[in-house]
């Protein structure tokens, strides 16, 4: 396998309450980092993490900056414990696009930590101000499924897998497209429970406001390769990350071409660093001859550090 991997972090949806919990008793550095983040942001996230309740965790004002810390909590621990691990790349979905610029040295922990804290409560007011939803479509053509979206007036928000599409936009629009899906070659069409539209026109409120917040920082140029969302390419100027990680607030995430990125250069091994496995799962989709882990607590990463130092 080598000690060579391009790391992969999740997105709002994956949180799940105890996160982050067993690594905070075992581990100083994640403590500390955890730590960091209660004190800049001046309440508790840490609580809400390890205690819940989930309907407050889930809040997108909260999860956003909790996968974050999470996240990058996770790569301190596995550079650790593998500190001779090449990372050979790093891409993020969603929210999980910060949390890989903050790996790959784009900007600092505390920099990125009040970006998605703002981040979250921009789009956590787009939500409340508009009646918006998504659903996803399981086994339709991309070509078929932006027509669908077209017909029904919603936009396309997630190009996660071959196969794997998800649609954004108001609740109306989206109830007509599950009931039509079939129409358009769509296998399975299932609503999904979230808070509003996410990657669609509705969020442009929280795109514009981001977008501010953007214009004033200082970018690094990245001290390994990124992807962006929005074109599913490699990104390393200032002036293309702002406008990437602006785009994407309201633009579609093209997570098949962020990964196929790495795959098409030869990369064979991709870690997972959030809750979940949903990446990792997508990864079997997009090129299931690639190996996936995936970590999110002491014992993911026991196995992760294993399955590495048997591969070298």
């Amino acid at each position: 396998m080598g000690k060579r991997a391009v790391l992969l972090f999740a997105g709002q949806g994956a949180q799940t309450v105890g996160m982050g919990r067993d690594l905070a008793e075992k581990f100083d550095s994640a403590r500390e980092l955890f730590g960091r983040a209660d004190e800049q942001l001046g309440f508790s996230l840490t609580e809400k993490m390890f205690d819940g309740p989930a309907a407050e965790l889930t809040r997108t004002s909260i999860c956003q900056p909790a996968l974050y810390v999470h996240g990058l909590a996770c790569l301190a621990l596995l550079k650790e414990q593998v500190p001779d691990l090449e990372i050979a790349g790093v891409a993020g979905l969603s929210l999980g696009e910060f949390t890989a610029h903050a790996a790959a040295g784009t900007f600092d922990f505390a920099t990125g930590l009040d970006l998605v804290a703002k981040r979250g409560s921009f789009m956590e007011e787009a939500t409340s101000a508009t009646e918006g939803s998504m659903a996803a479509l399981i086994g339709g053509e991309e070509d078929d499924v932006r027509r669908l979206a077209k017909d029904c007036d919603i936009d396309v928000a997630n190009l996660n897998a071959p196969g794997q599409i998800v649609v954004s936009g108001t609740k109306e629009g989206i109830e007509k497209a599950v009931a039509a899906a079939e129409e358009y070659g769509v296998r399975i069409a299932q609503e999904l429970d979230v808070a509003g539209a996410y990657h669609s026109r509705l969020m442009m409120p929280a795109q514009e406001k981001l977008a501010g917040v953007l214009a004033d920082l200082d970018l690094n140029t990245p001290t390994i390769p990124v992807t962006c969302n929005v074109e599913g390419r490699e990104v390393s100027g200032a002036d293309e990350i702002r406008s990437t990680l602006e785009a994407q607030v309201s633009g579609s995430v093209r997570w098949s071409d962020c990964v196929q990125h790495f795959t098409d250069q030869g990369e064979e091994l991709f870690i997972e660093l959030g809750p979940g496995r949903v990446l990792a799962g997508l990864m079997r989709r997009i090129d299931r001859k690639k190996t996936a882990l995936s970590f999110a607590d002491v014992e993911g990463l026991e196995k992760t550090v294993e399955a590495l130092s048997a591969g070298s």
